[in-house]
Order: C-alpha cells, then structure tokens, then sequence
C-alpha cells in the first residue's frame, strides 16, 4: 500500500515538464549534482571537525564551544544548500530513485542523523559549561559524535550507490529486496 503510494507520486512527479527538463538538461543537471557534492563536503566536514574535537582527535586545546559557534554557520549554510540540491535531485529521477534500496536506507539514516543532531545539541548546550575546555567530551556526548561519524559515513556512502543498480526493481530481485527497494508488480518505470 505504501509503496504503491510513493510509486504513483513519484510517477506524478516524473511527468511534470520540470522534472522532464532537469533530468535531460545537458548542464543544469550536472551543476545541481555537482553542488550537492561540494556541499556535502563543506557542511560534513565542519561537523566532523565537531564531532572530532568532541572526541578528542582534534584541536584539544580550542574549546568545544568556540569551535561549534565558528562552524555551525558555515555546516548549517552547507547543511541547506544540500538539501535543496538533494530535494532538486530527487526531483530529477523521482521514480529510480524511489524504488532505490540506497535511497530508502539513506532516507532513514538522513531522519536519525537528524534526532541525534537535535539531542547531540541540546545536551551541548546543557553541559558544555562544565566541560568546554577538557580535551574530550562527556561520554554521552562523545557517543553522540561517534554516532554522527558513523552514520553520516553511511549516508554517503548510500548516496554514492544509488547511482548504480545493483538492487533495482527491473531486476528479479529476492523478495526481501523488493521490498526495501518497494517494488511494485508490474510497475517498473525507468
């Protein structure tokens, strides 16, 4: 039912002139995948060198507070520019991309990088009084960092294989894989 419901929209959205245009033009298409990745490159490196220093690998001798009030302008510019040119590439291929088993895990893994930022920063905020010019972290702060450095390396990782098709619903794919992916008889649209 649901993955009916996701397929129909992103067939929806294949059909509109936009995304027919982006998804053929000869350059706008590059520049908004190639934006997305230099993006990713400055907001995901100053969050880990946050989440470094949070650690204690990086600039142990620069508070932690200095260092997230420096950086969070710059990774939070780079944090929306991404997402726009992600949203435009999804845009671009809805229907692929959709029916992507990277696509889906990077989706979930994009929701829980999000409650562990949320929670990452609200204990921070609480505590980094006590602690700011330590060289590490707290522990549950420092396993915040750890667990953003994980799952942002996954999340890239998935966004580096959605290009590939390994586990595309054109294929006979086993019955747990169409699943992830969402497969839906007889509606393979690429």
């Amino acid at each position: 039912m649901l993955n009916e419901l996701v397929y129909n929209f992103a067939v929806w959205l294949d059909d509109t002139p936009w995304s027919t245009l982006l998804h053929e033009s000869y350059y706008m298409y590059n520049w908004v995948e190639s934006t997305h990745v230099l993006t990713l490159m400055v907001s995901l490196g100053m969050l880990f060198i946050i989440d470094l220093r949070m650690l204690g690998y990086a600039l142990p001798e620069v508070p932690a507070s200095k260092i997230a009030e420096r950086l969070n302008v710059p990774m939070l510019v780079g944090f929306s520019a991404m997402f726009i040119t992600g949203i435009l590439l999804f845009y671009a291929v809805p229907v692929r991309s959709s029916q992507s088993v990277w696509f889906r895990i990077k989706m979930v893994l994009l929701v829980v990088c999000a409650v562990n930022a949320f929670l990452f920063h609200k204990r921070l905020n609480e505590s980094v009084s006590t602690w700011d010019t330590e060289a590490r972290a707290p522990g549950r702060i420092r396993m915040g960092a750890a667990l953003s450095l994980g799952f942002w390396s996954i999340v890239v990782m998935c966004g580096r294989f959605i290009a590939y098709d390994w586990f595309d619903c054109q294929y006979d794919q086993s019955a747990l894989v169409e699943f992830l992916a969402g497969c839906v008889d007889g509606q393979v649209r690429f």
